[in-house]
């Protein structure tokens, strides 16, 4: 294929998911020991853009990549904690979808708490000690300033977990790996070795940008509105975010270069050095399999 495809992935327990057009595939260690067997996951994926093209238009196709992002992305991380995880006689311990599932609604239960609920609370709750709190911009900012504020904490947090940080190396093995395959190298460990942990398109950049668009948006709710009622709007608006975040990613990918883009874009960046890690060359192994497996399976 002459043409570079649009390749996105994710990192997952002891592996890594890509997503090409039309393909989804995962690549895990079995057992999470290095050396070990690589455990596959492949499947032929129609998107929900090619299937209703009104879904492709702009801003509406970002809620509709992100929603396709979840599903698949709990999808892989079943997968792989079933191959990842092997009880002390070596016998793989499975998780059952249902619990998986039920895992995941609560992931986002408290994330939706955490990160607009309580900013929102604690805006509220100073907004009753002191009036200025209570005009909108200074409401907003606030609120905004306290939501980024929790996000960089959590993440610098958990990046001290043992597990997390084996995530985060894949991560990072699965942007080499992305890097080397956009450079139009051969796929070899030695190759994605040499290119950056950093990536333009990541999640990551993402989340930055979702939170910068939440402000601005945000502020166009009445600071006066009660708490119920900013907590609601602020639910409506999370898609119209997460489509204009989405537009903005696509757009800045194709201006590398330009110093406007490159000043927007550099938070995001920068957050990433938090989300990422230096991979081994084991894990670089497994990002590459999931990423040929994924290209193998484009229409040629």
């Amino acid at each position: 294929m002459s043409e570079k495809l649009s390749i996105g992935g994710q990192a997952v327990l002891e592996g890594v998911m890509m997503r090409s057009p039309h393909a989804f595939t995962v690549a895990v260690r079995k057992g999470g020991k290095p050396g070990a067997e690589i455990a596959l996951l492949k499947e032929a994926i129609l998107p929900i853009g090619e299937r209703f093209p009104l879904l492709k238009k702009a801003v509406l196709r970002g809620s509709v990549a992100l929603f396709e992002a979840m599903v698949l992305g709990v999808r892989a991380l079943n997968f792989s904690a079933n191959e990842a995880m092997e009880n002390e006689e070596g016998r793989q311990e499975e998780i059952s979808p249902l619990a998986m599932a039920g895992t995941m609604v609560l992931a986002l239960a408290f994330a939706l708490g955490l990160f607009l609920a309580l900013p929102l609370l604690l805006t509220q709750l100073l907004g009753t000690q002191y009036s200025a709190f209570k005009g909108n911009v200074l409401f907003n900012l606030t609120d905004g300033a306290i939501r980024v504020g929790l996000f960089l904490g959590y993440v610098s947090g958990i990046s001290f977990m043992k597990d997390i940080r084996r995530v985060f190396e894949y991560h990072g093995a699965e942007h080499k790996a992305i890097g080397a395959y956009e450079a139009g190298e051969p796929l070899t460990v030695e190759n994605a070795r040499k290119y950056t942990r950093i990536h333009p398109r990541c999640g990551t950049s993402f989340l930055m940008v979702v939170m910068v668009l939440s402000i601005m948006l945000f502020s166009m709710i009445p600071g006066s509105w009660p708490l119920w009622a900013k907590a609601a709007s602020r639910l409506v608006l999370l898609p119209v975010i997460a489509g204009l975040s989405y537009e903005f990613i696509k757009y800045s990918a194709k201006k590398r270069g330009n110093r406007i883009i490159e000043a927007l874009i550099y938070p995001g960046l920068l957050l990433q050095r938090l989300t990422t890690r230096e991979p081994s060359d084991d894990q670089l192994e497994v990002a590459i399999r999931a990423m040929d497996e994924a290209l193998a399976m484009e229409p040629r």
